[in-house]
């Protein structure tokens, strides 16, 4: 596991020290590659491939980076945790190795199949390959996204790098503000690929290679898509059906045990994140029976609406893990605040970002690599939401008449329909938050039977009018646009929404940036692609049944602990925000929000964000996560703009 960076100056004139730049840029991600240091330049082509190294397999320094072999030069981050069984084929092919590294697999295995090399690996991987012969710079990202790869090309300059921060060491860098991708954020709370933050500046999409020549062309090529899988599923649904509960449950647990146990290969110790919940107990339950000993760590709050800690020490006693444990308070939260955009480059709204750092900074002070168990929802229609829009399309189908109240409901602005519930309050249930609901609604009841936007509204938190009442008119893109698979299968569909947006751009940043902030390799055993491409083929009735989530998975977990250990309703990894900021954090909106301030920024319509302040702190009733969000921008902003 390390981080990467590099650049190639089309128009390089020896105008600024190349290797200094270069230098500045690999600087800025020591922090997720403490170990070693390499460089490779070609000052007469203007590029540099730079690596920061945190040494997990082959701790030598045979495992160096940049690494070389014949034409071709690699900065690698990642793990091909079936690096061994590709060595030994390169082997019988008459290639020597030097050393025990992946890296090493990797770059000989390019060299011996190309681009088709990358459908023998299995793990999570970004790398930068310079082909010295053909003179072309070639970009690979995993399948599923878990690992980050950045670009930027303007001006001649093409720039990669594991994180955002390293563009910004470059001179020759010109950071503009990507309104598009601020509307993305203030909808989702994070910024879905292949936008980000700032103009020219793109997230390499997961299952992508880019391939820029000398000429500075770019050609982006797909090797691999989940979409494919969800449609074989939906097509070959009555096999599926056939087959028995017991013979899917007994192919399943084979599958998960044989990934699980893949993802422990490493030549430092190994941990695991426990919530205490069907995922990371499973993962913790399959490699305790395989006669694994697991550390086991876990983040708990006193808040016991959020507390999962309680859950996680029964499960880790009933499985003899050596278990630790730490408990949260708004003291720990408020000093991690400061810190989230240096973490996380970009505006990232999830505040399970907090304990995700914490409970990384954790597990740092035993191992040096973690298992976490994120890909089980997505997967296996874990969300709640899943159900219940389900459920609701389902109800509004059946009802009639409702066109013509969403018609209704359409001629009359939100600030009309509040002074006609403040007038009728009194004969009316209090409502909290009305003027969002009120156009969540009016959006429902519009668009009742479309699938695809109802799900993309369930997930949204300013809507396009809150956009234009902050002032981002003609700025309301949606995830849906980057979407091309059209099912009628609900519970499928929302989980392809997931795993194409939410999933990549938001667990998994949150996760890889946690836990690389700290030096620790965070590795995800549920999303190995064989699994991904098994599970999303599956049809939901073996996913969800008689309201259970995770069916199969539950069944395979109720062989080897007591139900009742799990059998909860689900939490999620929450943080209390709106409890500490009504309290404790409440100084830090007053100062990033304060009216002055969105004023002279000339992003935001300062009106709007005072409103929405000044209706949160006197309880007159808004979403919370809506100040959630422009506190986190600002934030960001103060930072980097």
């Amino acid at each position: 596991m390390c981080r990467i960076a590099g650049f190639w100056d089309f128009n390089y004139k020896r105008d600024y020290n190349l290797k200094e730049v270069a230098l500045q840029m690999r600087e800025t991600l020591t922090h997720g590659g403490p170990d070693d240091a390499g460089l490779y330049l070609e000052p007469t082509n203007g590029l540099a491939l730079t690596h920061r190294r945190l040494a997990i397999i082959d701790l030598s320094p045979a495992g160096h980076q940049p690494m070389k072999f014949e034409n071709l030069v690699i900065s690698y981050n990642g793990e091909v945790y079936n690096f061994k069984e590709i060595r030994e084929e390169l082997i019988k092919e008459g290639y020597s190795f030097f050393s025990n590294s992946d890296t090493e697999v990797i770059l000989k295995a390019f060299y011996r199949w190309g681009f088709d090399a990358v459908h023998r690996f299995r793990g999570m991987f970004a790398f930068a390959i310079w082909d010295k012969r053909s003179y072309k710079l070639i970009l690979c990202r995993d399948r599923i996204g878990i690992k980050p790869l950045y670009w930027y090309f303007r001006d001649g300059l093409f720039m990669f790098a594991s994180e955002l921060k390293a563009f910004h060491k470059h001179p020759k860098f010109k950071k503009e503000l990507n309104e598009l991708a601020l509307c993305l954020f203030l909808q989702y709370g994070y910024i879905c690929s292949p936008y980000t933050i700032f103009k020219d500046t793109y997230k390499l999409e997961p299952g992508h290679f880019l391939v820029i020549d000398q000429k500075g062309q770019i050609e982006k090529m797909k090797y691999w898509d989940v979409e494919e899988f969800f449609k074989k599923g939906v097509e070959e649904k009555e096999k599926w059906l056939k087959r028995s509960e017991e013979e899917l449950t007994g192919e399943l647990e084979n599958l998960l045990t044989e990934s699980f146990k893949l993802r422990l290969v490493s030549d430092v110790p190994v941990g695991m994140f426990l919530s205490g919940g069907i995922d990371s107990s499973t993962v913790s339950v399959l490699l305790t029976k395989e006669g694994i000993k697991l550390k086991t760590f876990t983040i708990g709050f006193y808040e016991k609406d959020y507390n999962e800690a309680e859950y996680a020490k029964k499960i880790a006693q009933y499985l003899g893990t050596d278990h630790t444990e730490f408990y949260c308070t708004p003291k720990e939260a408020f000093e991690v605040i400061p810190k989230l955009p240096e973490i996380y480059d970009e505006p990232f709204g999830d505040s399970s970002a907090i304990p995700t750092y914490l409970v990384s900074k954790l597990a740092k002070t035993q191992v040096k690599v973690s298992l976490s168990a994120d890909g089980g929802d997505e997967q296996f229609c874990g969300y709640a939401r899943y159900w219940i829009v389900g459920e609701i399309i389902r109800k509004l189908s059946s009802i009639p008449m409702l066109s013509a109240l969403a018609k209704i409901l359409d001629l009359v602005s939100p600030e009309i329909a509040f002074n006609l519930y403040k007038i009728f309050k009194p004969f009316l249930p209090k409502w909290k938050n009305f003027r969002d609901k009120y156009i969540k609604l009016r959006n429902v009841l519009m668009h009742r039977r479309d699938i695809k936007t109802l799900y993309d509204l369930s997930n949204k938190f300013f809507l396009e009018d809150d956009l234009k009442s902050l002032g981002l008119d003609n700025l309301s893109p949606s995830q849906l646009n980057l979407l091309k698979w059209d099912s009628s299968d609900v519970l499928s569909f929302m989980m392809y929404y997931d795993f194409k947006t939410y999933l990549p751009d938001d667990i998994l940043v949150k996760v890889d940036r946690a836990t690389m902030s700290v030096a620790l390799e965070g590795r995800e055993p549920f999303l190995d692609h064989k699994i991904v491409e098994w599970t999303s083929s599956l049809p939901y009735e073996f996913k969800y049944r008689n309201g259970k989530s995770k069916y199969l998975v539950r069944e395979i977990l109720y062989k080897y602990i007591p139900k009742e250990l799990v059998e909860r309703p689900k939490m999620g990894f929450g943080v209390p925000i709106y409890e500490w900021f009504k309290s404790d954090l409440k100084s830090m909106y007053l100062d990033y929000l304060d009216s002055d301030k969105i004023k002279k920024d000339g992003i935001f319509n300062y009106v709007e964000v005072n409103r929405i302040l000044r209706d949160y702190l006197s309880d007159r009733g808004v979403n919370h996560n809506k100040l959630w969000l422009l506190f986190v921008f600002q934030l960001w902003k103060e930072k980097w703009l």
